[in-house]
């Protein structure tokens, strides 16, 4: 007992009558790489703050240092070695990357003056730690996903850290910097420092974890090692369900392509990219960041406008010169982002869902039919079992997963012929993973042509009937992903262009 960096006894926790948790255990050892893993809402969060000091637990206790806490606060939980770090990093975007790092340090050494020369010298001994140069001049705000976090890792390691808490540390990050995270985490129990890995990316989780605890509805499920559990496994106790594993199998109608792209390229983003697509199909595209499989997204929603090369719609050639142009030729987008370019996080779940066919709803009065509007909202909270007692509430009460299936309706409200979908399940949970899935395979049933653009391998391999992988702005190879293993299409996604293109 007195090896474990914490322990966690029986804690329970409610908030207005609703237990978040009851009595959980978790035990972490120095150096272990332990992961929570639970569906959203299933109470990690709520433990994440027990732990951390932010919330007093109604029962139980925690035990840091041989230290045992019936309430816990954050400075306490911080001075026996307790490091969270939030999926928003938690740090100042308007502050450079020395600030950030060595600001805090200032003021808890109660300094009356500033020194530029001392907080750089701190700063840079900061991400020496974690072996990593970024620019410490840069703010904070402009800085990738990937070097946010790294400053965020790198400030936690200057509190003389014992247990770093990483909150779904990989949403945002692409497999090349997931590898390098992963690479940081094993550096750290190499130092004795445990990580509490908090995540539900069933291939992340198995290759970087060391023990599982995984919890549902606010209760302890099952802590095993991974060799205990296979992914299926995993699954049904993260969600208490059964998933069916199989691979999409298309029924392509026998038609002429609805999308068809020949040579299409933007300068410094992409070019000479071929590709077509049939109603049924389900088309991957997959790519690291920066091999322009974003920017190939917008130019196909007409929001980045394409320098060359030329897009048929149902065989016509058309001119996507901006959004409005694109869904009046029948193109739905899921941007990679739903919480900055996809919703209106305040406004209701009815009024997000109808937003992109509000018109059809107005009278040549400028009058809008309330009633109208409110039964097509029903009826997409129905059809892809959006989990709301009531399509009034605010958007941002939704989970992740809930929220991406009101992206998903709205640009489904508009009837489209080509559904193109950047990211689908980024940040959602096994169960809403497979939910989405199943929606998409159901919409390419019905004749919707369909394009994820995804560099979740999986996701790809069992959803599309066809993959293109795209490398430095060019598609490189096209594979089929029933003759087509997770390593080889990682490999060909991180491969050098040229070599690429010299053996295809």
């Amino acid at each position: 007992m007195g090896d474990n960096v914490i322990a966690v006894r029986g804690v329970s926790k409610a908030f207005a009558g609703v237990q978040a948790l009851q009595d959980i255990s978790l035990e972490i050892a120095p150096g272990e790489i332990h992961c929570l893993a639970g569906e959203n809402g299933s109470g990690k969060s709520t433990l994440i703050k027990v732990i951390s000091g932010v919330h007093s637990p109604d029962a139980g206790t925690v035990e840091l240092g041989g230290e045992t806490f019936t309430k816990l606060n954050p400075r306490e939980a911080i001075a026996h070695g307790v490091q969270v770090i939030y999926q928003d990093f938690s740090v100042f975007p308007n502050l450079s990357v020395m600030e950030n790092l060595a600001l805090t340090a200032e003021l808890s050494d109660g300094r009356p003056l500033v020194s530029w020369r001392r907080m750089r010298q701190v700063a840079t001994q900061a991400l020496e730690k974690i072996g990593v140069e970024i620019d410490l001049e840069a703010r904070v705000g402009t800085l990738p996903v990937a070097q946010k976090q790294l400053v965020a890792i790198a400030r936690a390691l200057m509190s003389d850290a014992r247990l770093i808490i990483m909150d779904e540390p990989t949403t945002a990050l692409t497999r090349r910097e997931v590898r390098r995270l992963f690479g940081i985490i094993l550096d750290l129990k190499a130092r004795g420092i445990a990580t509490l890995f908090v995540s539900h990316k069933l291939e992340e989780v198995f290759e970087i974890s060391e023990r599982f605890t995984i919890i549902r509805n606010g209760k302890h499920v099952i802590t095993c090692l991974p060799e205990e559990l296979d992914r299926k496994s995993f699954s049904t106790y993260m969600t208490g369900r059964e998933f069916d594993e199989t691979r999409f199998a298309p029924v392509i109608e026998d038609a002429s392509p609805v999308l068809e792209v020949s040579g299409l390229g933007h300068d410094n983003a992409f070019e000479d990219v071929d590709l077509s697509l049939r109603p049924g199909e389900i088309l991957g595209i997959t790519g690291l960041l920066g091999s322009g499989r974003t920017e190939l997204a917008l130019a196909l929603f007409g929001a980045l406008k394409a320098e060359t090369g030329e897009i048929r719609i149902n065989g016509e050639t058309v001119h996507l010169n901006g959004v409005r142009s694109a869904i009046a030729h029948g193109i739905g987008y899921v941007p990679e982002d739903r919480l900055t370019e996809g919703l209106f996080l305040e406004r209701s779940i009815g009024s997000n869902i109808v937003i992109s066919e509000i018109d059809a709803f107005v009278s040549s009065l400028g009058v809008l039919d309330q009633r109208k509007a409110d039964a097509e909202a029903q009826r997409w909270v129905d059809e892809l079992r959006i989990a709301t007692p009531d399509p009034e509430n605010p958007v941002n009460t939704l989970s992740g997963g809930n929220q991406q299936r009101v992206v998903l309706a709205k640009w489904l409200a508009t009837n489209p012929r080509v559904l193109i979908l950047n990211g689908p399940t980024v940040g959602v949970d096994i169960g809403s993973k497979h939910d989405i899935h199943r929606v998409l395979r159901a919409l390419a049933a019905e004749g919707l042509a369909v394009i994820i653009i995804s560099d979740d391998i999986p996701e790809v391999l069992e959803n599309c009937n066809r993959v293109l992988v795209m490398n430095a702005g060019r598609i490189v190879s096209e594979l089929d992903p029933a003759t087509t293993d997770e390593h080889d299409l990682a490999a060909l996604m991180s491969e050098d262009v040229d070599a690429t293109s010299k053996g295809a």
